[in-house]
């Protein structure tokens, strides 16, 4: 049985953990940079980690605001051999959650196309297709938060 738990980065260490995790799930895959991980956003984001026994990132997900009632969830990750076992569904709910005591009233995200029925289990809707800067086809979707 796998222990894990959410917390958002704090020390150094778990931010550089954080940001390398993203790199090697998100974008090493794709032959992108390691300066292609982060954005103008990193500053004003709420970010989260999920944590195992040893200390070690098996996830990873950010929240930002686009405007006063809308936010995003970014970079959304997970390690593959872990998959399936309600990390990601959980960095999800407690992102909206913080967007939601934020004051959003809509929380939108860009898919990847193996991902999408990720995010249809958690109540999101499709929306149209987005250009990524990876290249990847993605899918906007959107959930009204309660």
């Amino acid at each position: 049985m796998l222990n894990y738990f959410i917390k958002s980065p704090e020390t150094p260490e778990e931010w550089d953990n954080y940001f390398l995790f993203r790199w090697e799930m998100l974008r090493k895959p794709l032959g992108m940079s390691k300066d292609s991980l982060q954005d103008d956003q990193e500053e004003s984001s709420f970010h989260l980690i999920a944590l195992d026994d040893h200390e070690k990132v098996v996830g990873s997900g950010r929240v930002h605001f686009n405007s006063n009632v809308e936010a995003q969830i970014r970079y959304m990750a997970v390690s593959e051999d872990l998959k399936r076992r309600g990390i990601g569904s959980e960095i999800v709910k407690k992102l909206e959650e913080h967007a939601g005591k934020s004051g959003a009233k809509t929380v939108i995200l860009n898919a990847r196309e193996e991902a999408i029925n990720f995010y249809l289990s958690l109540d999101y809707l499709e929306g149209g297709p987005y250009t990524s800067d990876t290249g990847i086809p993605h899918t906007t979707m959107k959930k009204i938060l309660s």
